[in-house]
């Protein structure tokens, strides 16, 4: 968990360009679904919103040429008209709810599949070759992976295609209504300083002026909101994942009785998130006085400032009304970059989570660390090797001297000394500690197993447990019956439907026993086990050897960790010293 309230990047600087490189990290980063296999789905549905969009824009521009002939109609008196245009109305209001009812749907359908590919890809990268626990020890600002993937990722699409939507719909309004409010507008003559003037489209000009106005002042108000909106996500992911680590080790917290201190550190986290709120509220507070102005002047400044052409009878009724619809389209298309500002606030926290999450992991893929990469690979048939291997931590330093060691198929070899080494040394064999230098050569023949302290224990029927990571089918009842029994626990035999969180319904000791009973269901050719007995008493610790020794007698077993009880049982040990 990251104490950092405050994740920045590159393209998280102000103004205009740091906007330019983050729109190009972010297209860089989420943009491949238009390149990928579902490129043409991608572009079918990219091009029907571009579509659905113009002719949303298109309704807008009949309803404006609805407006001078209704008011026309109705200042002249003329009935027939009137009428006609009643007709008309209902079927511009038909085109409009056919559009915008295909509209959404196509909308909704590209932000679906745009997140569902670019979750899968995050998620691929994430859970893969055990990057998902490699990243917990990698510095930098990808904490809180979770919460990237499954909420960040849904805003930074969501919010991205609302945003180029409501961007494409206000530049195709702003073109179609500028000519319109240019043509009405006329010319106006006017004597400034004594110097005769003749203004065309003088109300395309009062718009731009009125808008950039607007603008500039909103702006100014609203740029503290990005980095409040970045701050307040960071914080309540913080929150988020302390209430959910608490959950998880709850056994450990009743048994030290640490309720109080958990509650002091859930309030910490909180108040940090309600800071950030607070920090987020006095800037959207400062934004929100000058957006609750300017709505409501919005409304009738139009009509406004066609009025006197009106009063002096330069222009009809249905001029006057399609001059303030037409003027207010205007302003409402370049008021865009204001009305989005909130929304774009928050999309630029978010994606630049995700992006920041995938950076580490594409880092994690591609080199692994400052202090070299180890990675596990196939080698000889007959032999697990680790050759000249040097662990180092994440910062390049050297943990280990260098390790040699090979075993043959039926040896067992013992790894002995300081925990963090003998830990480092099962991690790097199962290709999870990436620092450090040398080979490890894994057999080609024959599957290698890793247990850990606390194997783990998938959500479910307890016959699904025994067979993960293989699927149901592949495991008989009777013979998943028979394992338990042989592994001590015949009492579960009869709950193997039964749905449960295991790692809390289990002891420690019954989990590690778990484990034992899947290597007699999976029958590996090659064992390594670390710290996988430390709940059993000495007694149990040699049954649980002697029952790997009996089910499979030609396996290599490596146990790594200090068990006193078990070294007895093996060819010869090593002990690991930290220079």
């Amino acid at each position: 968990m990251s104490s950092d309230p405050h994740p920045t990047s590159a393209a998280a600087t102000e103004g205009f360009f740091g906007w330019l490189a983050f729109l190009r990290a972010f297209w860089a980063f989420a943009g491949g679904w238009w390149r990928s296999r579902e490129r043409w789905k991608a572009i079918a549905m990219s091009t029907a919103l571009v579509m659905l969009t113009a002719m949303q824009v298109g309704v807008a521009v009949a309803l404006n040429l609805w407006n001078l002939r209704f008011f026309d109609a109705l200042e002249q008196k003329a009935l027939d008209s009137f009428l006609t245009l009643i007709g008309v109305f209902v079927l511009i209001i038909l085109a409009n709810v056919g559009v915008t009812i295909a509209h959404l749907q196509t909308k909704r359908r590209l932000q679906a599949n745009w997140r569902r590919w670019l979750t899968r890809r995050l998620m691929q990268d994430w859970m893969t070759a055990g990057r998902h626990h490699t990243l917990s020890f990698t510095p930098g600002r990808h904490d809180n992976p979770d919460g990237r993937i499954a909420e960040d990722i849904r805003i930074a699409t969501e919010y991205a295609v609302d945003i180029g939507h409501s961007g494409l719909y206000a530049s195709i309004l702003l073109i179609s209504f500028i000519n319109i409010l240019w043509v009405i507008s006329g010319t106006v003559q006017m004597t400034l300083f004594g110097v005769g003037l003749s203004i065309p489209g003088h109300l395309v000009w009062v718009a731009v002026l009125y808008t950039v106005l607007a603008t500039w002042i909103a702006l100014r108000l609203g740029r503290p909101m990005t980095r409040a909106a970045n701050r307040r996500q960071a914080s309540e992911a913080d929150f988020r994942f302390g209430l959910a680590r608490a959950r998880t080790h709850s056994l450990g917290i009743a048994l030290m009785q640490g309720e109080p201190d958990e509650r002091r550190r859930f309030l910490r986290l909180f108040h940090r998130a309600f800071r950030a709120w607070n920090r987020q509220t006095a800037a959207l507070r400062r934004f929100f006085y000058y957006m609750s102005t300017w709505p409501l002047l919005n409304q009738i400044f139009p009509v406004l400032v066609a009025a006197p052409r009106y009063i002096t009878g330069n222009i009809t009724l249905g001029v006057l009304m399609q001059s303030a619809q037409a003027f207010g389209q205007v302003v409402a298309a370049l008021s865009w970059p204001v009305d989005n500002l909130a929304k774009a606030a928050d999309w630029r926290a978010s994606a630049e989570r995700a992006r920041q999450l995938h950076d580490a992991l594409r880092d994690l893929r591609g080199n692994g660390g400052k202090a070299g990469h180890i990675t596990p690979m196939e080698g000889t048939a007959d032999a697990m090797e680790f050759r000249n291997l040097v662990l180092s931590d994440a910062e390049a330093r050297p943990l280990t001297g260098a390790i040699d060691l090979i075993i043959h198929p039926g040896e067992r070899v013992a790894v002995t000394g300081d925990a963090a080494l003998t830990g480092g040394m099962f991690h790097a064999a199962a290709g999870l500690w990436p620092w450090g230098h040398g080979e490890i050569l894994l057999p080609a023949e024959g599957a290698v197993h890793f247990m850990p302290e606390r194997p783990y224990i998938p959500l479910g029927p307890l016959h699904d447990a025994m067979c993960y990571p293989q699927a149901k089918h592949t495991c008989g009842v009777v013979s998943i019956i028979t394992a338990l029994t042989r592994a001590g626990l015949g009492s579960w035999a009869d709950h193997l439907e039964r749905s449960a969180a295991w790692d809390e319904v289990m002891s420690l000791a019954e989990q590690q026993r778990l484990g034992f009973a899947r290597l007699l269901l999976h029958r590996p050719g090659w064992i390594v086990l670390h710290d996988a007995t430390t709940a059993l008493d000495p007694d149990g610790e040699q049954d649980m050897m002697r029952l790997i020794r009996e089910a499979r007698p030609d396996a290599a077993i490596l146990v790594i960790g200090d068990r006193p009880s078990l070294g007895p049982q093996c060819n010869r040990t090593i002990r690991l010293e930290r220079v």
